[in-house]
């Protein structure tokens, strides 16, 4: 089977986030780790979701949307023992996984508030055997320093999330700025690899890389991770 032939699964994600403790600014997200033995980003950092189940649908059997938000919900009570509402989801982005995986998944990404008297996480320590509450920055540090693995759907979202002074600020920034559709092309360029997304310059012709123009891309290589976004 070739990469165009891989099916995609349809799957869900939400972006937990709560205020940073009084010592200090800005907001906090929920991180799970992946047991490192499962074959799709095992051992990696990631935010609560999974595969949306013919259940998840109900009655609305094409709206996949909403059957994200109620897969979303389950995904965060099953992974950390969370219960979200549905309408407290706020959408901000679609990943679709690049052709080349064995695996590819069409995920709605979502974002919602926990507050400090609901953020009591429960694993269960078999497909999830951790969990923190990490700062973009925090997240995005440790990554660099080899100390954690991100995907790059969860390293493009904390990047964007970095700026958020607090949790409802998050929130609103989700409301407000353009939904983005996330479909990669990957190129492999020296010391790793460039992610092309919708609107860079580059995206339909990857000779135009290192032209000028308008820049939607995030850099994978031995220097480090760098997401662009003009």
């Amino acid at each position: 089977m070739s990469g165009d032939d891989v099916p995609l699964r349809r799957a869900a994600t939400v972006v937990l986030v709560r205020d940073a403790p009084a010592a200090s600014a800005g907001v906090e997200a929920l991180l799970l780790r992946r047991h490192s033995e499962l074959a799709f980003h095992g051992g990696a950092w990631v935010f609560p979701g999974g595969r949306i189940d013919d259940d998840d649908y109900g009655a609305a059997p094409e709206d996949h949307e909403r059957a994200a938000r109620v897969a979303a919900c389950r995904e965060a009570r099953e992974e950390a023992g969370l219960t979200l509402s549905t309408d407290a989801l706020v959408p901000f982005a679609h990943w679709t996984t690049p052709v080349g995986p064995p695996r590819r998944f069409a995920t709605w990404f979502f974002i919602a508030p926990v507050s400090s008297s609901q953020d009591e996480v429960g694993v269960d320590g078999a497909e999830i055997t951790e969990h923190r509450w990490f700062s973009p920055a925090e997240a995005l540090a440790a990554r660099a320093a080899g100390e954690i693995d991100l995907p790059p759907p969860t390293f493009v979202s904390l990047t964007w999330l970095s700026s958020a002074t607090s949790a409802t600020g998050a929130l609103e920034d989700a409301r407000a700025r353009q939904y983005v559709w996330f479909e990669p092309r990957l190129h492999r360029v020296d010391g790793g690899m460039v992610h092309l997304y919708a609107g860079d310059v580059a995206y339909d012709d990857i000779a135009l890389v290192d032209r000028p123009g308008r820049r939607h891309r995030l850099w994978t290589t031995a220097d480090g991770w760098r997401y662009e976004q003009s």
